[in-house]
């Protein structure tokens, strides 16, 4: 379907939505409807490493659409929202030259915020910030922290990964150094854009939703998650390892629990990602919100929309 339309601005339509609600499956569908591409927002897709964990479009899919920012990076690189926004707007630049919608999807709720709204440039914290606060981590003070982070920063505690050792870093040193929350930080719709935005959420009922994070799970560890993370160990420290999925199976390979205790872990812990995901995006009230199955409605959304 080809919507292009004389002197009309070109529409990035973003799709978000917790992980498991099934965003790969609704966009690739809305991209063959819609003729274009898709931008992958997702903070761990990046990395030409990770794969099973990630939960990555399959080759089919892949072939079927064009995906851009899927096994862009190595994880030996850091690649922040800052980085994200900045590639972003100049793949538009570039795409939207030929062509008139491009769809955006993922679950990183900081990265979507990024190319909406910009972000400012994060202040350097001292370096002597950076090591009190990392030895307090090696100190076992990880829970401390996040409460520091919680009452220092309620947004930023709800919002990002308290779990990952490097991001609670990041955000308390940026608090403690400057003495504003780190989620400040992001601009408040003061970025202006060439092209049209249309935002659209999509949820599903919770008990539905858990149960698809508990098979995809298990999934994971049938398609051989196991021996992914034993071929990543070198990386182990970085920061897109200290996530959900990766983290608990490093545990398992040092002893820490069982395997069916990290199953059940990365279970729980991707369960409580969703709600985070979840909360972050509800808080945004731009966002049209639709049941993941209800696809001829967003069709219709988007029609409206964009024509």
């Amino acid at each position: 379907m080809e919507f292009l339309i004389e002197e009309q601005l070109p529409t990035l339509i973003i799709i978000v939505g917790p992980t498991a609600v099934g965003k790969t499956d609704l966009c690739v569908k809305l991209a063959q409807w819609l003729s274009c591409d898709i931008i992958s927002c997702d903070s761990r897709q990046f990395y030409k490493e990770l794969s099973i964990g990630t939960a990555k479009p399959t080759l089919e899919e892949m072939q079927n659409v064009k995906h851009h920012f899927i096994d862009s990076h190595s994880v030996e690189v850091l690649y922040s929202a800052g980085d994200f926004e900045r590639d972003v707007e100049a793949f538009l630049e570039s795409y939207f030259q030929q062509n008139n919608v491009v769809i955006m999807t993922g679950g990183s709720g900081l990265f979507v915020d990024a190319v909406v709204n910009g972000l400012d440039d994060m202040p350097e914290a001292p370096l002597e910030l950076r090591a009190e606060l990392m030895q307090r981590l090696e100190n076992g003070e990880k829970e401390s922290m996040q409460n520091e982070l919680k009452s220092l920063d309620a947004v930023a505690y709800q919002n990002i990964d308290i779990h990952n050792s490097q991001r609670l870093v990041r955000a308390l040193e940026v608090c403690l150094s400057t003495s504003k929350p780190f989620s400040s930080f992001q601009k408040k719709g003061e970025k202006k854009h060439f092209y049209k935005i249309v935002k659209i959420g999509i949820e599903r009922p919770r008990e539905e939703l858990y149960q698809r994070i508990n098979l995809r799970v298990e999934a994971m560890f049938e398609q051989g998650l196991l021996d992914e993370v034993k071929g990543l160990r070198e990386f182990k420290d970085k920061n897109a390892l200290q996530t959900v999925g990766y983290r608990e199976v490093f545990g398992f390979l040092e002893g820490e629990q069982d395997l069916p205790t990290t199953m059940d872990l990365i279970k729980r812990n991707t369960r409580r990602y969703a709600k985070r995901q979840l909360t972050w995006f509800k808080n945004k009230d731009s966002f049209e919100w639709f049941d993941a199955q209800s696809f001829e409605e967003i069709k219709e959304f988007i029609s409206k929309e964009i024509s």
